[in-house]
This record gives structure tokens, C-alpha cells and sequence, in this order.
């Protein structure tokens, strides 16, 4: 074993620094708790700042579902200039969008106004776990090998990794051998939205409208809507339109989706998502970055398509790429609860709700996409079992690992559910971490005193449907 360099005491450690880690940190610290994050990439925000929109913050129906740390982070890149705000595509989905270039300010400033202890450039090693009990996370960066001692942790890395290394049970994608198709997100600048919503407008059939029947719209009125919003979100599917014929002809990789989100208004700038290879094991560091070749194929492909394609890209140009691989899909977490397909569709309301999702059922593949609303366009609740690992006691589980089937979690894996569930989970681990007579097992979270303090902070607990 390798010597240890230093060890570091924390109430709360989170560990990962995407949107839920970000979340669980803000609100531990908020909370009271001396709160440590982690985190093994340059920078935190994680898909924050990948350049795509937040989903599940608004469910189909209108309906904003998630406050709290995503509403104040959203207040943050507002007072930036970064903020664009809500933009519904008139398929199903309300997206909260910005400048994820501003975004990043915004994070790290709430971060350190909270009084969150940032440790960059360092990977979770491995933990050391005592009868359920998490005595200690090893973590590795340049100045050696820690190990950090906390009364609760957090696991926020994506990939459940400190549950699989605390022995908890996991579940890996389907069987182990299918998973949603990672995507790499790019920008482009210079995009003529008139233009291309004016070809919305003239084609309605080659894009993606009018898929929630609650909208009571036809696709072509969808499309004079899209235009009066003015905003550059459109998407064109692999089942239909330009997208199916440059599959068909060689012009376009097989995709089952080209999603353009505005990004900057000022500087004309989208994100792309619509890279796609499929059943990659995003836990298999090999495979995953033997991908990024391919990526950065699709993108050129992707770019060619678009200025040669579709009107209103003719003169844009390539801006950025994210700083790492999106991933959807890998290991979840077998918790006190596993959220279920009919928990999500039909809107299933819970006494013991900290969190809300109201993001469709959302299942990729690089042929195909399911997609199903949840039922009137409503919301579901998620309670705190959800990211409680069984066997494990002092643990917390936030983002796209959670407790659930793989149709729930197609569900639940998007940035406003994960940051709702992160501050549940954060705050829960302030009241544990900071009470006397806590005996070290998570479950013992009061549920109503949790609610209480979530709804002071601006936590949306309850809806319309």
C-alpha cells in the first residue's frame, strides 16, 4: 500500500463536481457543515459546462419543479450576462439555457460563497470501509496520497465508485453489456436563427414537433410557434426528414438525433448534441478513450452536415468542444429504494418527498430513442431512500447513479433532478454530520425536519400534477 502523505478531516467530503456534487456541496456547507470537494478534472460543473441546457428543471406542462441551489446558480449567470433562460422545443421539454463559458463563473463563485473547500485535479482512489461504515476516502493528485476522513460522504461521481469500491450492490447498464451511447457536445458560432427557424417554418416535417398530445398543437402551428419564441432550439431525428436521408446517403454517421440549444445570443452561438457511438462501458477507461477519435470524426461530420444541410448554418462556424465525454449511462446504485418506470410516468406523489423529477422517460440508442411523457405533463417525487446505498451507513448517493431502473434513471439523470436530489442529500448530510447524538447511519435523517429545511431554501417539494 502506498504511504499516505497527509490526512484531512471534513464533516461532509462530496466527492465529484458535477451538477449534484456541486449542489450537495453548496447546500452541506449552507447547512453548517466544514464540507470538502473533489474532484479529478481541472474544473468543476461537470455537463454545467459542457454547453448543453438544463432538462428537468420545468416539467412538459410548465411547471418549474426544481429551486433551491439550481435556482440560485441560475441567479448567478444571470447577474453575469449569461443567462438566456427557459426555451421550450415544442416536442415535450421545457430547457433552462445559458453561456456554459459564464456558467462557469457562476459555479465556482457559489461554490466559494458557500465556504466549499475545493480539491482539484484529484481522483477517489479508493475507500476504507469498516462494517458499512465509511472511515475514509483515499484520494491521489500531485501532492500524494490522502486519505480524507469524513463524518458523511457523498458520492457524486457519476459512476457510483465509491459504493462499488465500499462493496454496496451496483447495477452496470443492461445486463452489463448495453448501455445509452455516450455523446461529446460542440458549439458553433455565427448561426442565422431567422433563417433556420424560417426553415421550421417551410418543413415542419423534417424536425421534431409536436410530440406531447396535451399541447393540443398541430405540428405546423408548433413550427410558428418555435418561430415566435426566436430562439435557435431545434431538433431533427434520425427517423424522418434531412437527418434520415444524409443517414441514408453516407452524408451523416448513424444518429438518432441532432439537437441544436442556444448557448449565446450575443454571439450567435448553439451546442450540438448528436455524437453517438454505441454501448460503450464508460467505467472501461480504454474503451471510452478509445472513442474520442471518433467523437471528434462525428463532430467534423456533424459540422459538414449542418453548413451544407440546414439553412441557417451555412456561414457558422466551429466554436468549442466540451471538456470531457458525456456520459448517460453506467452503474446505479441498488439503495433503500429503487425508483421504477410507473413511479416516473404516472406522476407518483410520495409523504416522504426531498427532491422532483419531471423529465420524460429518455432511453438513447444510436437507432433509436424512446421517449414517453410522464402522465399530464407532471411530476414525480423522489425520497431520500433513492440515494442511500444498502449495507453502506454513512453514505450519500447523488446524480445519474441513483437507486433506480434503467427506465427511471433515463428519467432522473438530468441536471435539475440531480441538483435537486444533491441538495436533499447535501443538506441531509449537514443535519447528520452536525449532530451530537448522530450514531453514524444516514437513515436516521429526520424527513420532516429535512423538508422543512429545503422548502426555507427555496426547495420545490410539491406541484400541480
Amino acid at each position: 500500500m502506498l504511504d499516505i502523505t497527509h490526512e484531512i478531516e471534513c464533516d461532509v467530503l462530496v466527492v465529484g463536481g458535477g451538477s449534484a456534487g456541486v449542489a450537495a456541496a453548496v447546500s452541506a456547507a449552507r447547512n453548517g457543515a466544514k464540507t470538502l470537494l473533489v474532484e479529478a478534472s481541472p474544473m468543476v460543473g461537470g455537463e454545467l459546462v459542457s454547453g448543453i441546457s438544463m432538462l428537468g428543471m420545468i416539467s412538459t406542462r410548465g411547471e418549474w419543479i426544481v429551486g433551491g441551489v439550481a435556482r440560485d446558480l441560475l441567479r448567478e449567470v444571470e447577474t453575469l450576462g449569461g443567462y438566456i433562460g427557459p426555451v421550450f422545443d415544442y416536442r415535450s421539454l421545457h430547457l433552462v439555457c445559458f453561456d456554459p463559458e459564464l456558467m462557469k463563473f457562476a459555479v465556482v463563485g457559489l461554490l466559494n460563497k458557500a465556504g466549499v473547500e475545493l480539491m482539484l485535479y484529484t481522483l477517489a482512489t479508493g475507500v476504507l470501509s469498516v462494517d458499512g461504515q465509511v472511515r475514509g476516502v483515499f484520494v491521489q493528485n500531485k501532492s500524494g496520497r490522502h486519505l480524507v476522513r469524513a463524518k458523511v460522504v457523498i458520492d457524486a461521481s457519476g459512476d457510483a465508485d465509491l459504493v462499488d469500491a465500499a462493496g454496496g450492490k451496483t447495477e452496470l447498464g443492461k445486463d452489463g453489456r448495453f448501455f445509452q451511447p455516450p455523446s461529446l457536445i460542440f458549439r458553433m458560432t455565427g448561426v442565422d436563427t431567422p433563417r433556420l427557424l424560417g426553415n421550421v417554418r417551410s418543413h415542419p416535417e423534417d424536425y421534431g414537433l409536436a410530440e406531447f398530445p396535451g399541447l393540443g398543437m398541430s405540428r405546423e402551428q408548433c413550427a410558428e410557434a418555435l418561430w415566435k419564441q426566436g430562439q435557435p432550439k431545434v431538433v431533427l431525428l434520425g427517423e424522418r426528414g434531412i437527418l434520415q436521408r444524409a443517414v441514408e446517403a453516407g452524408e451523416m454517421f448513424p444518429t438518432s438525433i441532432v439537437a441544436v440549444v442556444p448557448i449565446s445570443t450575443a454571439r450567435r452561438e448553439v451546442s450540438i448534441n448528436c455524437t453517438q457511438i454505441g454501448n460503450v462501458d464508460a467505467t472501461d477507461m480504454r474503451r471510452l478513450s478509445a472513442a474520442v477519435p471518433t467523437f471528434f470524426a462525428q463532430i467534423e461530420q456533424s459540422m459538414r452536415f449542418l453548413k451544407e444541410r440546414v439553412p441557417g448554418f451555412e456561414d457558422a462556424h466551429f466554436s468549442g468542444v466540451a471538456g470531457k465525454i458525456g456520459v448517460r449511462e453506467t452503474r446505479r446504485i441498488v439503495g433503500d429504494y429503487v425508483l421504477d418506470e410507473d413511479d416516473v410516468l404516472t406522476a407518483r406523489k410520495r409523504d416522504d418527498v426531498v427532491a422532483k423529477g419531471g423529465h420524460e422517460i429518455d432511453l438513447f440508442a444510436v437507432s433509436s430513442h424512446r421517449r414517453q411523457t410522464i402522465r399530464e405533463g407532471g411530476s414525480y417525487d423522489l425520497p431520500l431512500a433513492v440515494a442511500i446505498a444498502k449495507d453502506v451507513r454513512n453514505l450519500f448517493v447523488v446524480g445519474r447513479c441513483l437507486s433506480a431502473t434503467r427506465e427511471a434513471q433515463s428519467s432522473a439523470r438530468v441536471m435539475g433532478t440531480c441538483m435537486a436530489m444533491g441538495q436533499a442529500a447535501g443538506t441531509a448530510a449537514a443535519m447528520c454530520s452536525t449532530d451530537r447524538s448522530w450514531t453514524g447511519d444516514v437513515r436516521e435523517t429526520s424527513i420532516p425536519e429535512l423538508q422543512h429545511r429545503l422548502r426555507e431554501q427555496g426547495a420545490i417539494l410539491q406541484s400541480e400534477a
